[in-house]
């Protein structure tokens, strides 16, 4: 029976899974970003810059296909070589940060503009009340208060490259990671952090999105050490309290980053379905399973205890709890519209005397929202909202409002011009940025969709933590790509683990065409 229920587990999480990636992956193909030329729905056109691009990939594929010479030489440079050629790719794509952020760090605007203000003017009251009502973004005001006085400087250059070092830690993570579970395979997680990091402008955006993403990292990392890595079971202990602390820490700088430990869970209850499990439990194994267990545990309550007490006891900044705003409103504004944030619910919110009349307010709405669409209406709405939170392969880039402080269209001239005409909302390049970012995004997605076959463990555990950000983007506050970013350590592994599997499946869908792939 116990094993019935085991398979039934794994079934459910596959079949959940591919309901979700399948939608996302038509969504992402379908996506206004890849229109070539003038575009009326996103306002930003391609220029000439993406079908030289387009006809720079097309002539590598035909040479590659047609001459066996070049065939070869791209195999013995990014296979047979494939160490040196992925390291000195990942080593270029991080001096292309650094290039990048030296040449764009503008002013950015929403929620990262209210952290800014309150590290030069903490006692206004605008910043008061929105960190008031805001309180989870208190966490990431004290950490960078904190670096500001340590390092001695407010600039938003200096937020950026901690937000550069922060991102590239995350990639550094699942890299180990992945040298954990299949060393084979660590030069084509270079490969694809490569290209994830090359088109990743969200640097220069010092706020929890990126920031969250070393402590998701962390707990995955440590997570596959004890379960997976071929250690001394001292390291094990040692991943295990590194796990309890970046679990807290994730929980404090985003607390919906946590849904990969609820993942993780669930997988790793599954198995105890098995009697294969319980025969393997026994003597110095059990043992060090329960240290884990423990030291895990109290590393992370310690953690999320002496965490609370800061932001309890912290002086730095005023605010009134009583001000915050209820988790509901967050559920109503994700049922409205498209699904995204909502300025009259948001001001509402504002104009509430007590935090019980904002709970009542929310919960009104949203039950009235529900019975407008109707079971099919919301059916529907659910499925467009899906396209919303995960189509746009830019991760939502520019589509905030006021998402860029210093003007909508790029200023200065020379190289630090031209690189901003790619990210500004009004540069010239903006939609050169999305076909590109969008043409990534999609051979990303299918090089996690053709693995269908793969039932492992640690896969299932990053299809589960997939289904579950899905699961909440779709309850709550989403409507762009840009919450996706929190879960995207879990997107690069299984797209690591997967492609291999992927590939060959291509390979027996095109067999008919007689060419090497």
């Amino acid at each position: 029976m116990t094993e019935k229920l085991f398979n039934f587990g794994q079934r459910l999480i596959h079949d959940l899974f591919y309901f979700f990636f399948l939608l996302t992956t038509y969504f992402a193909i379908t996506s206004p970003n890849i229109i070539l030329g003038d575009n009326a729905k996103t306002g930003s056109g391609t220029t000439i810059v993406t079908a030289f691009f387009i006809l720079v990939a097309l002539a590598v594929i035909i040479c590659g296909f047609s001459y066996p010479r070049i065939s070869q030489g791209f195999k013995w440079l990014f296979v047979q070589h494939q160490v040196v050629t992925a390291s000195v790719l990942l080593a270029v794509t991080v001096l292309w940060q650094i290039v990048f952020i030296l040449y764009v760090h503008p002013v950015i605007g929403f929620d990262v503009d209210a952290i800014h203000e309150a590290l030069i003017d903490p006692k206004n009251l605008n910043t008061m009340s929105y960190f008031s009502q805001n309180a989870n973004n208190l966490p990431i005001l004290l950490m960078q208060h904190w670096l500001a006085g340590v390092f001695h400087t407010t600039s938003w250059l200096f937020f950026d490259w901690v937000t550069l070092i922060l991102t590239d830690l995350s990639a550094l993570l699942n890299i180990l990671c992945v040298a954990v579970l299949s060393r084979r395979k660590v030069p084509a997680a270079m490969y694809i952090h490569a290209g994830w990091l090359a088109l990743f402008p969200m640097i220069i955006v010092p706020y929890t999105d990126a920031w969250v993403l070393p402590f998701v990292s962390a707990y995955v990392f440590c997570y596959c050490v004890m379960r997976y890595g071929h250690v001394h079971w001292l390291w094990k202990l040692v991943a295990a309290v590194g796990f309890g602390l970046a679990v807290a820490g994730a929980y404090f700088m985003k607390p919906s980053a946590i849904v990969g430990v609820i993942a993780i869970a669930l997988v790793e209850g599954l198995t105890l379905l098995k009697r294969s499990t319980w025969q393997r439990l026994r003597g110095k194994r059990l043992a060090v399973v329960v240290a884990i267990l423990l030291l895990s545990g109290s590393s992370g309550l310690s953690a999320y205890v002496a965490g609370n007490r800061v932001l309890d006891t912290q002086t730095y900044i005023k605010i009134n709890t009583a001000r915050s705003i209820p988790a509901v409103h967050f559920m109503s504004m994700g049922i409205s519209g498209q699904g995204g944030y909502n300025a009259k619910d948001a001001l509402k919110m504002a104009q509430l005397p007590t935090k019980k009349a904002r709970a009542d307010w929310s919960i009104k709405m949203y039950l009235k929202r529900l019975k407008q669409r109707g079971f099919w209406g919301y059916l529907v709405f659910l499925v467009e909202k899906q396209r919303n939170n995960t189509a746009d392969g830019s991760f939502a880039w520019i589509k905030e409002g006021h998402f860029i402080l210093d003007g909508t269209k790029p200023k200065g001239s020379g190289f630090g011009r031209m690189l901003r005409n790619f990210v500004y909302l009004y540069g010239t390049n903006l939609g050169d940025f999305r076909y590109v970012a969008q043409a990534w995004w999609i051979v990303w997605l299918l090089m996690i969709l053709f693995a269908w076959s793969d039932r492992r463990q640690v896969t299932q555990v990053l299809r589960l933590t997939m289904i579950g950000g899905f699961l909440f983007l779709l309850l709550f506050e989403g409507g762009r790509s840009r919450y996706l970013i929190q879960y995207l350590p879990a997107f690069l592994l299984l797209a690591t683990l997967s492609y291999e599997r992927s590939l060959n499946v291509l390979r027996r869908l095109f067999s008919w065409v007689n060419l090497s792939m």
